[in-house]
């Protein structure tokens, strides 16, 4: 017995020596564990991603979910790791919280600022810039092709769409002010012309309200037709209130505008470049070289610039204008003038 207890207690040191180096090795174990742990979430989250350049927009379709969202991170340049990213925003809980929209992401970002600028909605709002001298069925073309617009217009005649939103003329041509127009995704394109036809209403409001003595306009809408002529007309902006002067003049004399851009406008779609003698024989309402006075509607969006050369045009005798081929005009007081101005401009005779 006595043998017995001293082999038992030579053992009790041995075993206790041994359960000792288990606990150092399991502690040692979970404290590299530890590291392990906080080094792949430094790596995964807090790593800057990889970037192809030092701004990249990539855009979140609605809807998308997040390995989708990586997707399009990754084909517009940024290096992230599609499985990495779920996993985070699984843990982050930001999975159901991720908007669409197109982002804006500078070098350096990393995978949780990434998902933090995501759930935030931290989006680049939309443009849609609509230039002078365009007609609106280009505009309404151009609303159609903006695919973060709802399109609630494309099925809309043009009546109705003036009565959606709330303008009363009949015919839509010259009421929507050319400009950059800014909207978050999603917004309505009625939104847009909203805002476009009370942008020029109040131009022209204002532009009428300061106008020059005498001009032969019954009324603002007068003044826009005008304006739009002259969008057309102009090869350079400098000229404005000249070529409006001229035709501010022939209107007061009772002369005829003739003005190509009024015939084009009549013809339409079919127009194929070529302007005809034979379109400048066909009698219509936007024939300004058979009809005397404005045509019925303007023939273009006009811009600020035009409305306001309309209402305070030049002031000059001249009567007729030929253009130089270098994108100005030279001006003419009498017929005689201006056909030597046609012949050395337009036919090259000196």
């Amino acid at each position: 017995m006595d043998c017995l207890r001293s082999l038992r207690c030579l053992a009790r040191p041995r075993e206790r020596q041994r359960g000792g180096v288990i606990v150092k090795v399991a502690l040692m174990a979970l404290g590299l564990a530890v590291v392990a742990a906080i080094g792949a979430h430094w790596y995964v989250n807090q790593r800057p991603l990889p970037m192809t350049s030092d701004r990249i927009e990539f855009r979140v379709p609605a809807g998308a979910g997040v390995r989708a969202i990586a997707q399009s991170a990754q084909a517009a340049g940024i290096r992230v790791q599609a499985d990495a990213m779920v996993v985070a925003a699984r843990l982050t809980g930001a999975t159901a919280n991720l908007r669409a929209g197109r982002y804006a992401v500078e070098r350096g970002i990393t995978l949780a600022g990434l998902l933090d600028k995501l759930q935030a909605g931290d989006v680049l709002r939309e443009k849609l810039t609509v230039v002078e001298g365009i007609t609106f069925r280009e505009m309404r073309a151009l609303l159609a092709s903006a695919p973060e617009l709802k399109p609630e217009s494309g099925p809309m005649s043009n009546a109705d769409l003036l009565k959606a939103i709330g303008a009363t003329e009949t015919h839509p041509e010259g009421l929507f002010a050319p400009d950059t127009y800014v909207y978050d995704l999603g917004t309505s394109d009625l939104d847009v012309l909203r805002q476009a036809y009370r942008r020029q209403m109040k131009l022209l409001q204002d532009a009428w309200e300061t106008r020059a003595p005498g001009l032969p306009y019954k009324s603002p809408y007068e003044a826009l037709i005008m304006a739009s002529i002259v969008e057309k007309e102009t090869g350079q902006p400098s000229e404005r209130d000249m070529i409006a002067g001229v035709f501010v003049n022939r209107l007061k004399l009772g002369m005829l505008l003739q003005t190509d851009p009024t015939i084009i406008y009549g013809i339409g779609e079919k127009f194929d470049g070529n302007l005809r003698k034979r379109d400048l024989q066909a009698d219509g309402p936007y024939n300004s070289y058979t009809r005397a006075g404005l045509p019925p509607t303007p023939i273009s969006l006009p811009g600020r610039a035009s409305i306001e050369a309309a209402l305070k045009p030049a002031n000059t005798k001249a009567l007729y204008f030929v253009s130089r081929g270098d994108g100005t005009s030279h001006f003419s007081n009498s017929l005689g003038e201006h056909n030597r101005a046609v012949d050395k401009y337009q036919r090259g005779i000196r």
